[in-house]
């Protein structure tokens, strides 16, 4: 295996901050991704997998272990009448599997049409957007076992989905590959898709930002955590009271700032730091504190830190 080390991770997250990994492998198969975990638990080395580092903020000290980003990026289809089984590696990106799918003629993924990240990522913290959820596509996968390497085949029940959850939060396994459910149809079907892939994409650059952020920073309120109603509704969505605290566009800690087109986005304007990031995160969980008596937890997940450093 050819483990690197000392390998900078700021140019592999969406951020664009965080110090350096420890080590550093991309495997290339479930063969070589057994090997690294092998060489992990021999070694006594914490592991994290990353995709694209859409979701993700690294500690600015780095991770002090083993960094895996699968290059499994195969992609293989098998057909039944007019439904079309498409097995993608957990590099691929959704964007391409996409692509891939519509040089073929096969729809269904477009809906997720300019959302970064891998399959590894997107099957993880269940992709959605608007009514549509990954996993009503996913009907079977490969995971790999943490602590054997063994690989399993299971079923869309096995990840136990929710809203932005899957088992493999658990971090006992890890995505090997996915098998998606999808729609053979026709070019003029096809052509109809890339329009409408086009807009969806055009629609996401009008409503948020594209580059040096890692999406919503906080995930929504669950309802017992919420006392606020709106037609009969708990309120759980944390954009709405980080709207009502008026930060979109001009709380800053250094070059970190709340984004100008939605206030649960935070973008590098471009020499920020993840301690930047971190600081401004605290002062907007205050300012909600502060107002709502509600402190909003994050969806994006905090890599390499010691010890935990939010509200």
């Amino acid at each position: 295996m050819n483990i690197q080390k000392n390998i900078p991770l700021k140019d592999k997250n969406w951020f664009q901050t965080g110090g350096p990994a420890k080590l550093f492998f991309e495997p290339t198969n479930g063969e070589e991704f057994a090997q690294a975990l092998d060489y992990a638990r021999t070694n006594t080395e914490p592991i994290f997998v990353l995709g694209q580092g859409a979701n993700i903020l690294i500690s600015d000290d780095g991770f002090d272990g083993l960094v895996i980003r699968p290059a499994l990026k195969n992609i293989t289809a098998q057909e039944n009448g007019d439904s079309v089984l498409i097995t993608a590696g957990s590099g691929v990106t959704m964007s391409d599997l996409i692509e891939w799918c519509l040089d073929h003629n096969i729809l269904g993924l477009e809906e997720f049409s300019g959302i970064p990240g891998t399959i590894g990522g997107s099957v993880y913290i269940n992709l959605h957007y608007f009514q549509f959820l990954l996993e009503h596509f996913l009907i079977s996968a490969h995971v790999i076992e943490k602590s054997t390497g063994t690989i399993l085949l299971v079923d869309r029940a096995w990840f136990n989905f929710g809203y932005d959850y899957s088992t493999l939060f658990e971090h006992n396994h890890f995505l090997v590959d996915a098998t998606f459910q999808l729609r053979k149809v026709t070019d003029l079907e096809v052509a109809f898709a890339r329009g409408r892939r086009t807009e969806i994409i055009r629609h996401r650059t009008a409503r948020y930002p594209a580059t040096h952020t890692c999406g919503s920073f906080f995930r929504n309120f669950h309802p017992h955590e919420v006392t606020l109603e709106s037609n009969g509704k708990k309120m759980i969505y944390t954009a709405y009271y980080l709207d009502k605290i008026g930060v979109k566009g001009t709380l800053a800690v250094g070059d970190a700032i709340v984004s100008h087109q939605h206030a649960n986005m935070l973008v590098n304007r471009g020499a920020a730091t993840s301690t930047d990031i971190v600081q401004l995160v605290q002062l907007m969980q205050k300012k909600v504190r502060e107002q709502f008596n509600i402190v909003p937890q994050p969806e994006c997940e905090l890599v390499g830190f010691k010890e935990w450093p939010l509200l």
